[in-house]
């Protein structure tokens, strides 16, 4: 039999619960806009704040003191998951888009594993049988459907296959996987997601740093995106293998 919870316990978690609430919805308004700044304009940011705060008030009920993470993080993921699923909802991007997405990080994963060297673009968009602005154009859509988030690279394209981008987020494996797959990038591409991801910086910003343009950061961005997405596909298939 489970005890009965004591009514001035529970009035003080959800106290607890709405001062966390409170101090941190600029996060959310924050990661709406880090978010909504590399999405298709049909995407509006208001849309986001909302699915965001809702992820916010699920991580205020659920987070617990101690477990190695500080609420910020912990909520962090959460406001981003919550975004993500909803973006996903609306199913916006196109199946080619996606197919085409894996087609380049196949290319990738096939070039890497055969030369034991980093793809060059000119090299995938040669495998490819596409010129190189073809190639350029693939990888910024597909950053843009993949949402740009590292929280979701180790996931597949569809909100219906494939593991929770949450339980892999937590999953330590995953994460050591990540960090590895990062510091094993070209260093420009390397320098570009550090920026973006830690310092939030955008992308003029970013361009300014580089000495690019814009438009070239972009491409930059996709492709690491997409190395690093084809990079942890090796990562799943020998998981899958272990857990076999």
């Amino acid at each position: 039999m489970n005890a009965a919870v004591d009514p001035m316990v529970a009035r003080a978690a959800d106290r607890e619960a709405d001062r966390l609430v409170r101090r941190h919805a600029e996060l959310v308004k924050r990661i709406a806009y880090h978010l909504c700044a590399r999405l298709p304009p049909s995407v509006e940011v208001d849309d986001l704040i909302q699915a965001g705060m809702l992820g916010l008030l699920e991580a205020a009920a659920h987070f617990t003191e101690g477990k190695g993470a500080t609420f910020e993080t912990y909520a962090g993921i959460r406001i981003r998951g919550a975004m993500i699923d909803a973006l996903r909802k609306l199913d916006w991007a196109p199946r080619s888009v996606h197919r085409r997405a894996r087609e380049v990080a196949q290319a990738i994963r096939d070039i890497e594993r055969d030369t034991g060297s980093e793809a060059r673009p000119g090299d995938i968009a040669a495998k490819l049988g596409i010129d190189l602005d073809a190639y350029h154009r693939i990888v910024q859509d597909s950053v843009s459907c993949q949402l740009a988030s590292l929280e979701d690279l180790g996931g597949t394209d569809s909100a219906d296959e494939g593991p929770d981008p949450f339980r892999e987020v937590a999953d330590l494996g995953f994460r050591a996987a990540l960090t590895r797959a990062i510091a094993g990038l070209p260093e420009r591409e390397r320098l570009l997601m550090a920026l973006y991801y830690q310092e939030e910086m955008n992308l003029k910003e970013i361009g300014l740093v580089l000495g690019v343009t814009e438009s070239r950061v972009s491409q930059l961005h996709g492709q690491a995106v997409t190395r690093l997405k084809a990079r942890l596909a090796d990562w799943r298939d020998s998981a899958g293998s272990r857990e076999a």
